[in-house]
């Protein structure tokens, strides 16, 4: 099982919006797509006036999350929407080996 991991920063007093949003697109996006076996979406407040958004999705291999990000697993899929709230837009999901 592999662990995909995404990053994102935002401002703090969007973060809760922006949650709802990545549950509505990203998650849902996830879940459509076979081979996913779940996906969350975290958040925290970094002090500073941004918060880190994280989702985590399982998958039962690489080609399932190739199915929904392309040939390379590791690019991250962007939604029109993301752009009003990202700080920064990282290129890279990273993935682990995974045991539950």
């Amino acid at each position: 099982m592999i662990l995909r991991i995404w990053r994102g920063l935002v401002p703090t007093e969007r973060a809760a919006e922006y949650a709802d949003l990545v549950r509505r697109s990203g998650i849902a996006g996830y879940r459509e797509t076979p081979g996913n076996l779940d996906a969350q979406v975290a958040m925290r407040d970094l002090g500073d006036g941004r918060s880190e958004i994280l989702t985590l999705s399982w998958w039962t291999g690489l080609d399932d999350i190739r199915a929904f990000a392309g040939a390379d697993a590791e690019v991250v899929r962007y939604y029109p929407e993301d752009e009003a709230f990202l700080l920064v837009r990282n290129r890279k999901a990273r993935h682990y080996e995974a045991n539950r």
